[in-house]
């Protein structure tokens, strides 16, 4: 499983970037963010929580009962503030910039990792974060906003970045004490919980019996239950930043997904960074598991 962990993460950052493909669908259908934020939660916690049920007679934690809640419930807050702050950035400065602030999650995570002594501060690692960075900056075309950019909407954007880094460790600390399913189920029930008071339960009820159910049904089992799946086992071997980095495959996939699916068209600057990205995350991938 150790030499599997970065190609997990990477199947795992490649579901999220199609979650983000069905979200941007929903939500030109009329949904709003909250409501399609709350079902990817709430199917991804169905699904764990079937795992969970079918796998009861599975290992138990190896670590204390607090330890194991105490990091699940963390890592769900984490989750649940990503989400919200992320969309709060996309209100406030258009998807370019708060994807382009979020994705500099493996700067935090390179830094708090560094200052934590959870990991040794090397030039690969700090090259690596440095090129996938670059890599989203030109995938984003964040230099070619009209300048529409709110000091609120950088705040989210970072805010939103800092939120993927607390889930980033929390996930690790919480695989580390306890089985995926049980990690997973307490955290998207955390989610869930922590969404509820923000989403109108009308149209969260009404989407049920809308003809976009199967598209929440999908975003929630690809962008909530199998992904963070994924990622939680992969991250059990795998050093923070390194995962961080891995997970930038996010991005290309949404990307793509926009291309094929969406009629969008890449210009060859968002294509060098698409590549910059990619070759990072694929030496990152091949160093790990040798």
């Amino acid at each position: 499983m150790p030499r599997l962990s970065p190609l997990l993460i990477a199947l795992a950052a490649m579901f999220w970037g199609l979650a983000g493909g069905l979200g941007g669908l929903l939500m030109a259908a009329g949904w709003a963010p909250l409501t399609v934020t709350f079902h990817r939660a709430a199917f991804g916690l169905i699904c764990v929580a079937l795992w969970l049920a079918w796998n009861r007679h599975g290992p138990r934690s190896s670590g204390t009962l607090a330890g194991l809640l105490g990091w699940s419930l963390v890592a769900g807050a984490g989750v649940a503030v990503n989400f919200t702050f992320y969309f709060l950035a996309i209100r406030e400065t258009g998807v370019a910039v708060a994807a382009t602030l979020m994705y500099s999650a493996p700067a935090f995570v390179f830094l708090s990792a560094v200052l934590c002594r959870i990991e040794r501060p090397t030039l690969p690692k700090a090259l690596a974060v440095a090129a996938v960075t670059a890599g989203v900056v030109l995938l984003t075309e964040v230099h070619r906003t009209d300048g529409s950019v709110t000091l609120w909407g950088v705040a989210f954007g970072l805010l939103a970045g800092v939120s993927y880094a607390v889930f980033i460790f929390s996930f690790q600390a919480a695989a580390q004490r306890g089985p995926v399913p049980l990690v997973l189920s307490i955290a998207l029930a955390t989610v869930v919980v922590a969404l509820l008071p923000l989403v109108e339960l009308e149209a969260v009820a009404a989407a049920l019996v809308s003809e976009s159910w199967p598209l929440f049904i999908l975003l929630g089992v690809l962008g909530a239950g199998l992904s963070f799946a994924l990622y939680v086992a992969g991250v059990r071997h795998t050093p923070p930043t390194i995962a961080s980095v891995l997970a930038m495959v996010e991005p290309v996939t949404a990307a793509t997904f926009g291309v094929l699916a969406l009629g969008e068209t890449l210009s060859p600057v968002q294509l060098t960074g698409m590549a910059v990205i990619l070759v990072t995350a694929t030496l990152l991938s091949r160093a790990q598991s040798a």
